[in-house]
């Protein structure tokens, strides 16, 4: 595979991530986070900070904006939910531990 179709696929593997996440605004970033280790908020990161190395000029709400579709404020007030306890716990475990 050459160069330019493995970044074209990896392109459109993305969009679709993107897709994908934005119909399923039922599943919480908390939950996200438990399961998988990254939610929307680090893919919004990673985004930013992949922008900056190309010099290109983005905040973190402009890179949640191009993730959650819209403001994050917006989102937020949508489709986020209060996380439980269980939830809540089950993210504190999960953190690494550092010295």
């Amino acid at each position: 595979m050459d160069k330019q179709t493995k970044l074209e696929l990896e392109a459109a593997a993305f969009r679709r991530l993107v897709g994908h996440l934005r119909e399923r605004s039922d599943v919480q970033n908390i939950d996200m986070m438990n399961l998988a280790g990254f939610c929307r908020n680090c893919l919004s990161k990673w985004y930013m900070a992949e922008a900056e190395k190309k010099g290109e000029a983005m905040d973190y709400g402009q890179a949640r904006e191009i993730v959650y579709g819209m403001p994050y404020g917006e989102w937020k007030s949508k489709h986020q939910t209060e996380a439980t306890a269980e939830q809540q716990a089950a993210f504190e475990k999960s953190k690494p531990v550092h010295d």
